[in-house]
C-alpha cells in the first residue's frame, strides 16, 4: 500500500467541497455484495460525467474521504481526504478502493455511530465551501444511537446528509421486494438525511450500486 499513499493536503488550499462517503460492511453484506460496493464507487468516480464535473474546477478541487461503517465503534478510513486534482490522483484512489480488503467488524448496524463518524471527518475540512456526508445502507439501525435522536447542534454548521439505499436480491423484483426498498427509503429520508436539499437516492441491488452512486454524486457534486 506505500506505493498508494496519498499527498497532505495544506489547510490554506481551496477547496470546494468536502465529501465524505460512507460504506455499510455490516452482516447483510456478504463478501461478493462488499466488493460490488467498493468496486462500484471505483467505477462511478471515474465515470466520464462525473470526471467532467470533478475537473469542472482544478484550482479549487472536491476533497473526497471513504470510509467503511458497521457496529458502534467500527469506522475504518479507506480512503483518506484526498483533493481530486489530476486523474492520476483520481486513478490513485480507484485502485486503493479496488485493492482494499475487508477488515474484521461488528456485525450489526449503527446508522447513527456512522454519522457522528463522518461529522467528525468532515470537521477536519471546515475551510471547504460546501460539505457533505453521503451514506450507503442496506437496512435500519439496529444499535447504537438512533440517526434521528443526533441533534442539530451536533451536525456541524452547513453540513448536509444525503443518503443511498440498497436494496437486497435479485433485480427481477417482486411487490414484497420492492416494499423493503420503499420502507428503508422512507427510514433514509424521515431519519438519516438532514441538510438543505437533502436527498436519498436508490440501488435496487448491489448490483446497480454503480449506477446509482453515478447518479448521486452527479446530483450531490458541486
Amino acid at each position: 500500500m506505500a506505493a498508494l499513499a496519498l499527498l497532505p493536503i495544506t489547510a490554506d488550499a481551496a477547496c470546494r467541497q468536502a465529501l465524505a462517503l460512507g460504506l455499510d460492511v455490516s452482516e447483510s453484506v456478504d463478501a461478493f455484495e462488499y466488493r460490488q460496493q467498493l468496486d462500484g464507487l471505483a467505477m462511478a468516480l471515474q465515470s466520464p460525467r462525473v470526471q467532467e464535473v470533478l475537473f469542472r474546477q482544478p484550482e479549487a478541487p472536491i476533497h473526497i474521504l471513504v470510509y467503511e461503517w458497521s457496529g458502534p465503534n467500527d469506522q475504518k478510513v479507506v480512503v483518506p481526504w484526498t483533493a481530486i486534482d489530476t486523474v492520476v490522483t483520481l486513478g490513485t484512489v480507484a485502485g486503493r478502493l479496488q485493492n482494499h480488503q475487508r477488515s474484521e467488524a461488528a456485525p450489526t448496524t449503527a446508522i447513527g455511530s456512522a454519522m457522528l463518524a463522518g461529522f467528525d471527518y468532515l470537521r477536519e475540512r471546515s475551510y471547504c465551501w460546501k460539505r457533505t456526508l453521503d451514506l450507503s445502507g442496506d437496512g435500519q439501525t439496529n444499535t447504537g444511537p438512533k440517526p434521528e435522536d443526533i441533534s442539530d447542534n451536533r451536525t456541524p454548521s452547513g453540513v448536509v446528509v444525503n443518503g443511498l439505499v440498497i436494496g437486497s436480491g435479485n433485480m427481477r423484483g417482486d411487490d414484497e421486494r420492492f416494499a423493503d426498498i420503499k420502507e428503508l427509503s422512507s427510514y433514509y429520508r424521515t431519519r438519516v438525511i438532514r441538510g438543505s436539499d437533502a436527498f436519498v437516492e436508490v440501488a435496487l441491488g448491489f448490483e446497480d450500486y454503480a449506477a446509482a452512486m453515478e447518479r448521486k454524486l452527479l446530483r450531490e457534486m458541486v
